[in-house]
């Protein structure tokens, strides 16, 4: 057998393992050892399993997951996400829609702390969606607005997404960082426009709030901005060029954990348990890391990527078509694939077509987190589906995939518009670092 048709056969055997629901991390460990036993011998694929091991796990880039994992976990632990949802309904409640907006408000925020969609999810979600259904909001619209917001976790900086895509391709963490923030913002404002055309055609599906006075505003944001201050120092240290995203995660878990130790908020059994399960996630996240890299060097011999360059640069759709295809790839493995399964698998194969056909690696990666956090709210898998459902409990499944549907197309045009635009992505990056 020809190199490429192992690299199909191995391909294949991935995404089996996968359906049998073996970790994806270990299916990639597999197909990439044995493969390479196949095609290189015992004695490479035992050398490569060794080295890439080593070198994943000591890439010093790579200590910015478990550091933002632990402001996240520590900020949610000490109750500051309760802080910036007050916060935000205050500012945006008495509107139509109003908590559905303050939501997803508060999703936006938090991301900025997290990095991660099912935390973010999560963790608004337990506040949010009880206030919500009191207050008689539609299950479609309080489901959805959760599910989709918590999808900006993977977009808006600090994000795992960027992080894991940035150690595939060899890109800058930072500028891929920088080149989330407008995305981010964007797709936020589109999810609150979305919620406000829903509760103007269905009123009952999100009524307005009670009325904050201005003064309580204040005081409501006064609470928040120790947490926001901190997030400030983190992002805007990176922009500024005072620290690199390593450093900036470092200095917001240490601010986060000296904040919630000087308001007494934060139990040592709820230090204990935020340090617990950022253990448990970032061994995850190391281990997929890990299995990325013993698969792509079995990718790299057999050619696969060259050849699915060849064959789509054959089908002479051109630059834009055959983006297309690639998006078009991506939704349907959306609907099978977590995010992070279908990023560590699919990048190493479309990373190199996408050099070919001449598009900005920062620019693809921002499209490639976008298309990947759609197939996070779509059938059959749709994680942040599921996650809001467990939180939402009675509600039928149907129900929240209803509501998601017009934040999927939401984010559809926010697609479109950084296709189109591409300058919304690469703004800030190019303002940074030239």
């Amino acid at each position: 057998m020809t190199p490429v048709t192992i690299g199909l056969l191995g391909i294949g055997a991935l995404f089996a393992l996968m359906i049998l629901r073996t970790p994806v991390a270990f299916a990639m460990m597999i197909v990439g050892f044995f493969g390479l036993w196949i095609l290189e011998g015992n004695r490479a694929a035992g050398a490569v399993v060794l080295t890439e091991s080593y070198g994943a796990v000591s890439n010093y880039a790579l200590i910015v997951v478990p550091m933002f994992i632990l402001l996240g976990n520590v900020a949610s632990a000490a109750g500051f996400s309760r802080a910036l949802y007050d916060a935000a309904f205050a500012w945006v409640g008495r509107f139509r829609g109003g908590l559905a907006s303050a939501s997803v408000l508060g999703c936006a925020v938090f991301s900025a702390v997290s990095g991660s969609s099912v935390a973010t999810a999560v963790t608004i979600g337990k506040v949010a969606l009880p206030e919500m259904r009191r207050l008689g909001y539609g299950d479609g619209l309080a489901t959805g607005a959760i599910a989709a917001g918590g999808t900006l976790g993977f977009l808006i900086p600090p994000s795992t997404g960027f992080v894991l895509y940035a150690i595939l391709t060899e890109e800058s963490v930072g500028k891929l960082f920088m080149a989330g923030i407008l995305p981010g913002i964007m797709l936020m404002a589109l999810f609150m426009a979305t919620v406000w055309i829903i509760a103007a055609l269905d009123p009952k599906a999100g009524p307005r709030g009670e009325a904050v006075s201005l003064g309580q505003r204040f005081v409501l944001l006064g609470r928040a901005i120790p947490l926001l201050a901190i997030i400030g120092v983190s992002i805007g240290g990176i922009y500024a060029g005072v620290f690199t995203p390593v450093e900036a995660s470092a200095v917001g878990a240490g601010l986060v954990i000296l904040l919630a130790l000087a308001r007494r908020v934060l139990p040592a059994a709820a230090l204990w348990s935020a340090l617990l399960e950022t253990v448990k996630t970032s061994a995850m996240l190391y281990t997929v890391v890990i299995g990325a890299n013993v698969l792509n060097p079995f990718l790299a011999v057999t050619h696969i990527p060259e050849v699915l360059g060849q064959v789509l640069n054959g089908l002479g759709f051109g630059a834009y078509g055959t983006l297309t295809v690639i998006i078009l790839a991506y939704v349907v493995l959306g609907m099978f694939l977590d995010g992070l399964s279908m990023l560590v698998v699919t990048v190493p194969i479309v990373f190199p077509v996408i050099q070919m056909l001449g598009f900005d690696p920062i620019w693809f990666g921002v499209v490639a987190v976008i298309v990947i956090e759609m197939g996070m709210i779509t059938p059959p898998v749709g994680l942040n589906v599921f996650v809001v459902k467990g939180i939402a409990g009675d509600v039928p499944m149907a129900t929240v995939f209803r509501g998601v549907l017009p934040f999927l197309l939401a984010m559809l045009i926010g697609l479109l518009l950084i296709i189109l635009f591409p300058q919304i992505a690469l703004f800030i990056p190019q303002a940074m670092f030239g």
